[in-house]
């Protein structure tokens, strides 16, 4: 969803043309007070603010910022730009955050799977050191290598070659 911060009497107009533009709804705000309540009330993947608004009203422009979240804010000042130009910016605007969301999850997962490695490296070694211990009861064997049998598989699914 993506939230349209305007007084202009062309918001509903420009708010109609980014939802065909971009396949997703827009909510318009007329006030920047109008857009914080919508704002703590909803997700937006995106926030359109009318650089005249914010002009307007610096105070509650900082209002706006702390309540952003993970929307991607576009500036425009709607006075001079037309509505396919801030199409535009919003769809680029929209790639960029779908490119960087892209890339941080890519990197958590990358995160995750080394330090997993690192566990069941330390899992596999300390299986076959239990089961090197002699007289090692035949139960406790057992279980053991349930155990690294177990590591294995979480190793093979990793596509680790630890």
């Amino acid at each position: 969803m993506i939230l349209l911060i305007s007084s202009l009497a062309k918001a509903q107009e420009c708010a109609q043309a980014l939802q065909e533009a971009t396949a997703e709804t827009v909510q318009v705000g007329a006030t920047l007070s109008e857009a914080v309540a919508q704002l703590q009330a909803h997700e937006f993947s995106a926030v359109v603010l009318d650089q005249l608004l914010l002009d307007a009203e610096p105070d509650d422009a900082e209002t706006i910022f702390k309540h952003i979240g993970t929307a991607v804010p576009v500036f425009s000042n709607f006075a001079i730009s037309g509505i396919e130009r801030v199409s535009r910016e919003l769809r680029s605007a929209l790639y960029r955050r779908q490119r960087e969301l892209r890339m941080a999850r890519d990197e958590a997962e990358q995160t995750l799977r080394s330090e997993l490695k690192q566990t069941i490296t330390a899992l596999l070694l300390s299986c076959e050191l239990a089961l090197d211990v002699p007289n090692l009861p035949l139960f406790a064997e057992t279980k053991m290598r349930a155990v690294d049998a177990l590591a294995k598989e979480m190793r093979t699914k990793l596509g680790a070659t630890a």
